[in-house]
C-alpha cells in the first residue's frame, strides 16, 4: 500500500474542496495517484448527483458581475438545497469565481461547457455535489450589454440585478446602481409598455372589465375605463414608469434624466432565488 502523506491529502483537499477523510480515502484507493484520486472523487460526485437529481435547489447565491469597461454584465445563481450551505464562505467564493467566468459567455449552455481549472463548469458542479452532499446547479443565467452597465446584489445574495444605460455619462455609476436597486425591490415585469407581453395586457384588460361589470358600470364605458386601469398597471409594473423608490415624486425615467437630460434606461435583468 502506498504511504499517503498529510501534504498529499491537503493538496487534494485544496484542489477539490473535498473533506480530509474523503481525500485520504481517495488517495488510498488510488494508491497515491493524485489524478486518479481526483477522478475517484468526481465519480463520487456523480453518484451523489444522481441520487439527489429530484431534490429542490431553491437556496444558493445570486451573483452579478460587470466587465472592467462597464459594457457587459452577467448574473448567475449557484443553487443548493439548504440555507446552511448557501451561507458558507467557500460556496459563495465558488459562486463569485463562476460569475467572473460567466462574463465571457452568452448562454447558460456555453457557460456550463466552459473550462474551469481544467474541467468543465458542469463537471465542477458535479464534483461539488459530491463534496457538499447537496444538489448544486446553475439556476439563473442572464446577460446584459449596454453603453453602461451597473449591478446590485441584495443582502444575503438572494436577488441580483443588472441595468443598462444609454451612455457612460458622469454619474452613470450611481444612477445604474440606483435603478438596479429599484429592479431588485420592485420586480418590474418589463422595461416599459412596449416590453409587456400582449397576453399580459389582454389579461389585465379582461380583469379590469370584469371588476367594472361587478361594480355595475355600463358596458359602453368599459373600454375607456379599462385603458385607464391598464395605464396604472404600466406605471406600477414597468421599470421606467415606476415611482422611484428614493423619491416617489418622480418616475425612474425622470430620475435618470435628472442625471443627464439625454440619459435613458436601455434594459435590465433580474435573478432571484426561490
Amino acid at each position: 500500500m502506498a504511504k499517503i502523506t498529510a501534504a498529499e491529502v491537503n493538496n487534494l483537499r485544496k484542489t477539490t474542496g473535498a473533506g480530509m477523510m474523503d481525500c485520504k480515502n481517495a488517495l488510498v484507493e488510488a494508491e497515491g495517484d493524485f489524478e486518479k484520486a481526483i477522478e475517484i472523487l468526481r465519480k463520487k460526485g456523480q453518484k451523489v448527483a444522481a441520487k439527489r437529481a429530484d431534490r429542490e435547489s431553491s437556496e444558493g447565491a445570486a451573483i452579478a458581475k460587470v466587465s472592467a469597461d462597464n459594457t457587459t454584465g452577467v448574473i448567475i445563481s449557484l443553487n443548493c438545497e439548504t440555507d446552511f450551505v448557501a451561507k458558507n464562505e467557500s460556496f459563495i467564493g465558488l459562486a463569485n469565481e463562476l460569475a467572473e467566468l460567466a462574463l465571457g459567455y452568452d448562454s447558460k449552455e456555453d457557460f456550463l461547457a466552459a473550462d474551469f481549472n481544467g474541467i468543465s463548469v458542469q463537471d465542477k458542479l458535479t464534483e461539488q455535489t459530491g463534496v457538499i452532499g447537496e444538489k448544486i446547479e446553475i439556476g439563473g443565467f442572464a446577460k446584459l450589454n449596454a453603453p453602461f452597465v451597473g449591478s446590485y446584489i441584495h443582502a444575503g445574495n438572494k436577488i441580483a440585478t443588472l441595468t443598462g444605460l444609454s451612455a457612460a455619462v458622469d454619474g452613470a455609476d450611481v444612477a445604474a446602481k440606483d435603478v438596479a436597486m429599484q429592479a431588485a425591490a420592485m420586480n418590474p415585469v418589463a422595461l416599459n409598455e412596449e416590453g409587456v407581453d400582449q397576453s399580459v395586457i389582454d389579461k389585465e384588460i379582461e380583469i379590469a372589465k370584469d371588476q367594472l361589470r361587478q361594480e355595475g358600470k355600463p358596458e359602453a364605458m368599459l373600454d375607456n375605463i379599462a385603458k385607464g386601469k391598464l395605464n396604472r398597471f404600466f406605471k406600477d409594473n414597468t421599470l421606467v414608469n415606476q415611482a422611484f423608490i428614493k423619491d416617489s415624486k418622480q418616475s425612474v425615467a425622470q430620475y435618470v434624466k435628472s442625471v443627464d437630460a439625454n440619459l435613458t434606461v436601455t434594459g435590465f435583468k433580474r435573478v432571484a432565488l426561490g
